[in-house]
């Protein structure tokens, strides 16, 4: 006979045998069970996220081949660090701290659509991406933990593969976390009492002009959008 091929999205350790997966296999012949167990087991570190999962299915013998995708590294990062979205501005926010292992789970996650050839290059590859959402690692900014790992301080971490952090370390990095969010609320305070000072003060002036003024004093372009009247249309 042939192949039948199952495309389904599901919640990482949470696939049933309900639908979309019961339903997609039912015509198959397999044992949905079986192959809901096996899903869950490939899928378990994808916790609270959604994984593409394919089945091929041998028509004939009801042999099965299970292909589990991944979800972006950006989302892997921010699961991992627990937040919602990265910063607003990567160079001035930094919303999250994570550790090298941390760093080394999300590269063997994405092991198989990094260009990396070894583990120390994707997880090179995964700093990056940390650097463009505002993601501290060991503490340090993205381009600070590149250079100490292409100096060979994760040297030992990289190698033995760790992945697992302690319940110590995750309390530090929730610490680290809520003290990096009360820096952004305080900063962006500061910076919307700057923006209405200079709102009163250019009071009259053209909106094209009160924008760029703000932008010139360092206020951020969101809290800009957010708070600055619109730039004037141009009349015909």
């Amino acid at each position: 006979m042939g192949k039948i091929t199952v495309d389904v999205l599901i919640e990482g350790g949470k696939a049933t045998a309900a639908p979309p997966v019961g339903s997609s296999l039912g015509p198959t012949g397999v044992n949905i069970g079986q192959v809901v167990a096996d899903i869950n087991q490939k899928t378990a570190d994808f916790k609270g996220m959604k994984v593409p999962v394919k089945i091929v299915v041998d028509d004939e013998s009801k042999e099965y081949v299970i292909e589990v995708g991944t979800p972006p590294a950006a989302q892997l990062i921010r699961t991992e660090a627990g937040i919602k979205k990265g910063a607003s501005n990567p160079l001035t926010e930094k919303v999250a701290d994570l550790l090298i292992e941390q760093i080394i789970k999300i590269s063997k996650m994405k092991e198989g659509s990094l260009l990396g050839k070894d583990t120390k290059m994707r997880v090179k590859e995964i700093v990056g991406t940390c650097q463009s959402m505002g993601i501290l690692v060991e503490g340090m900014p993205a381009p600070e933990a590149l250079k100490a790992i292409d100096e060979g301080k994760f040297d030992e971490e990289i190698t033995s593969g760790k992945t697992e952090i302690s319940e110590e370390e995750k309390a530090k990095l929730a610490e680290d976390k809520k003290r990096l969010q009360e820096e952004i609320a305080e900063k962006r305070a500061e910076f919307e009492v700057l923006a209405k000072s200079i709102i009163k003060e250019l009071e009259g002036k053209e909106n094209k002009k009160i924008r760029a003024t703000m932008a010139e004093r360092g206020v951020p372009q969101p809290i800009i959008d957010e708070l600055a009247p619109a730039e004037d249309k141009k009349t015909e």
